[in-house]
C-alpha cells in the first residue's frame, strides 16, 4: 500500500466557476469528480446541459491534490 500522500485525488472548488459558491468537491478519478460536480450543478444551479465550453471550464478548474 503506498505511503499517505503519495496518490493524487482530482480536486474542484465550484467557486472557480460560480463567485462566492462554497462547494468542494474530491475524488480519486476525474469522472468520479465530474459525477459530483453534474449532481451539484444540477441541483443548486439548476444547470441540467452541460455546453462544451462549460464543460472546458470545469475541467480547466480541476486541480491535483495529494491524498491523505
Amino acid at each position: 500500500m503506498p505511503a499517505p500522500g503519495t496518490n493524487i485525488d482530482k480536486y474542484i472548488a465550484c467557486a472557480a466557476l460560480v463567485p462566492d459558491c462554497p462547494f468542494e468537491a474530491t475524488a480519486p478519478t476525474e469522472e468520479e469528480l465530474l459525477k459530483m460536480v453534474a449532481a451539484h450543478a444540477a441541483h443548486t444551479h439548476r444547470i441540467t446541459e452541460v455546453t462544451p465550453e462549460l464543460a472546458a471550464k470545469v475541467k480547466a478548474a480541476i486541480q491535483n491534490r495529494p491524498s491523505d
